[in-house]
Order: structure tokens, then sequence, then C-alpha cells
């Protein structure tokens, strides 16, 4: 592929070149630095990666069944080359019916699929009081439950409220066992953010949305993902999170990244779709609950770019958010950024940062 390549050291004016394998990776990037604003070639970016997926194409993960592999491919023809699946606060058998499909679907990418890197558990280890869209079915968590999961498939991330009594203990053992702890859907404090860091949580679940928001007497848990985090996601569809609190968080927090909190109604004409167990409804360019509140977004990450540009950031620094830095809070080395050795995962864009084409380990999606 030609065209203004995004490397880690740079734009490159040439072509990107795929190594045979399975999977495929990047054999080399020939050509020389260039200038994107001084030519009117496509631009090649990593391709976007997200760790916050509920649902699209009119299916939610929650289901269970092909669910899996039928949104992970909405979010290819968007630029999503990885992403984690997302469960919501449920009953056991539903998390476990859930968890069943994503692991198949972990190992068996299909054709013109994103690559399911494994699961973001949202819930249930959730404060009661501060659910936002998710059903009520929190409760406490329990490692013996955390390992039984992880059987079903790979646990990438874990939603946590640390203020729970026994979950700082958790968000411990949680860490020691390789999974990232975010927080998030809480009413805990600034100091109950700062506890949880040190007990090894390491971000913030879609930052300013279900948690205490910032005063300057109560920080809140806004206040201590500000001062301390140097990870958190943040929904940038512009009706989440205000452009102006975006910058904030992109001012004080080092790896901020981007997520789409995507529920079935992505890709889809505004209507009434499942999240979990509950109904929601499109309209307006949102997703709501019947009593208004925010359920999800209909975001899909090609669209996170292009805000993030519209709001001020530059392609390079919109294009980390939105790739590279979840990748390295993943630990994911060899995806978000186009370099040799790593995987053939990017997407070509036009000068309006429109989708042209997307390349997923190698394999160019049918659009």
């Amino acid at each position: 592929m030609k065209g203004n390549i995004l490397t880690p050291g740079g734009w490159i004016r040439g072509e990107v070149r795929v190594s045979s394998g399975e999977p495929n990776t990047i054999a080399a990037i020939d050509g020389q630095p260039a200038d994107p604003s001084a030519n009117g070639d496509d631009y090649i970016l990593p391709g976007f990666i997200d760790l916050h997926v509920h649902g699209g194409a009119g299916r939610d993960m929650m289901e269970g069944g092909d669910a899996p592999h039928v949104i992970a491919r909405l979010h290819a023809k968007h630029g999503t080359t990885s992403l984690l699946a997302t469960t919501m606060t449920a009953p056991v058998e539903d998390i476990e019916r859930a968890l069943s499909a994503i692991g198949t679907a972990c190992k068996e990418r299909g054709k013109d699929e994103a690559r399911i890197l494994g699961v973001h558990l949202e819930g249930p280890y959730i404060n009661s009081g501060k659910l936002g869209a998710q059903p009520p079915f929190a409760r406490e968590a329990s490692m013996e439950e955390v390992r039984r999961f992880n059987d079903e498939a790979p646990l990438r991330l874990i939603t946590v409220a640390p203020e729970i009594d026994g979950h700082l203990a958790l968000v411990r053992q949680m860490a020691d066992a390789g999974i990232r702890v975010q927080i998030g859907h809480t009413n805990g404090s600034y100091e109950d953010g700062v506890k949880a860091l040190e007990h090894g949580a390491a971000g913030f679940t879609h930052l300013f949305n279900a948690m205490p928001g910032l005063h300057h007497r109560e920080p809140g848990m806004a206040g201590a993902a500000l001062a301390h985090g140097e990870y958190a996601e943040i929904i940038p569809d512009l009706l989440h999170v205000h452009p102006g609190a975006i910058k904030v968080a992109l001012r004080s927090i080092p790896k901020l990244f981007c997520v789409t909190d995507s529920t079935a109604a992505a890709g889809m004409p505004d209507g009434q779709y499942m999240l979990g167990r509950q109904v929601v409804h499109k309209c307006m360019g949102g997703v709501r609950l019947a009593d208004g509140t925010l359920a999800g977004s209909t975001l899909t990450m090609d669209q996170a770019l292009r805000n993030l540009v519209s709001i001020g950031l530059s392609i390079e620094d919109a294009s980390r958010r939105v790739s590279t830095n979840a990748a390295d809070y993943l630990g994911e080395s060899r995806r978000g950024r186009l370099a040799p050795g790593c995987f053939a995962d990017l997407v070509v864009l036009d000068r309006n940062l429109c989708i042209k084409a997307v390349c997923i380990e190698g394999e160019l999606c049918e659009l």
C-alpha cells in the first residue's frame, strides 16, 4: 500500500510491504520522510484498537452464538483491526454464555473480522449506585469466579468499583494474575481511587461517566484520574464528554485512549436494540434508556478519529489515542504501530479521513 505512512519515527511517503506467513506482518516500509500536508496522497495509519465494544450491526455481545463475529465484521469496516469484546452486568449464566461465544471467536477470527483479543468484563463487580445503563445485577467480586470466567475466554480487562468491601485486595490479585484492572461504575472518592492505583489498578473506565466528578473541595474519582492516572479510556462521541473536558483529560493523562462503548445500534438505523437485558433506543445520534440515561454509543473508531481532529488534535496525536496507547496498555507491542515485524494491521484514509481500505493481519478486508 502506498501513501503517507505514519510510523513510530514520523511520516514516510512510500509503500508498506507485507510478508507472507500466518499471520502476515510488515516486512518493510520503503520511502522517504515527508510532510503529508505537502502532497495529496492518502494517509496510512495503524489499525484502530477498541477496548470497549458491546455490539454493532444490531447484535450484542451478551447474546452469545455468532454475535461476536457479526460485531467484529461491522467494526472492521470502520478501521478497527482489534478489539476487546465487552460484557454487561448480568446473572452468571448470561455472562458465561457470552464468554463461551467470545472465547471461540478469539480462537477463530473469521474473514473480514477484527481480531478479538479477549474480554473486557465491565460488570458485575461495580457499584449498584452507579449502574448507568448496566442492569441491576452488581455484586462483589471473587477470584474464584474470575478464574472460572477466564477459563471460558481470556479476561484482559476488568472494570471494578474499588470502594466495595474486599475489592482492593482483589484488585491486587487480578493485577498479579496479569489482568488490567480499571476503576469504573464507582461512587468511590478521590482517596479510593488513589488506593486502587496503589493496589495495581491501571486505568479508568469511560472517564467522567458513571463516577463522581471533579469538585475543588471533593476531587472525586475523576480527580484521582486526572491527578494520578497514566491511562484512561474516554468516549469521544462528543455526547458522553464535552470537548473541553476531553481537552482537560488530554493535558492531564499522558496515555489517554479512546473507546467507542458501542452498542448493537452502531451501524444501524434509529430504533430499539438490546444492551444485555436492557432495551435501548437509538435516536438523535445517541443511545439511551427509556428514562434518558446514556446507554453506550453508536460511535465507530473512524468517527472517533475524525472527532478528535475536529477539536484540534493532529492526525498523529489522534492516531495514538485510537490505536497505539491502547496497544501499549494491553502490552500488545506488535499492534498499534507500523514497523517491520508488527502485525500488518492498518487503515488507509482519504484526505477527509474517510476509510478507503482496511488490512487486518495482512488480509485486505471487504468494505
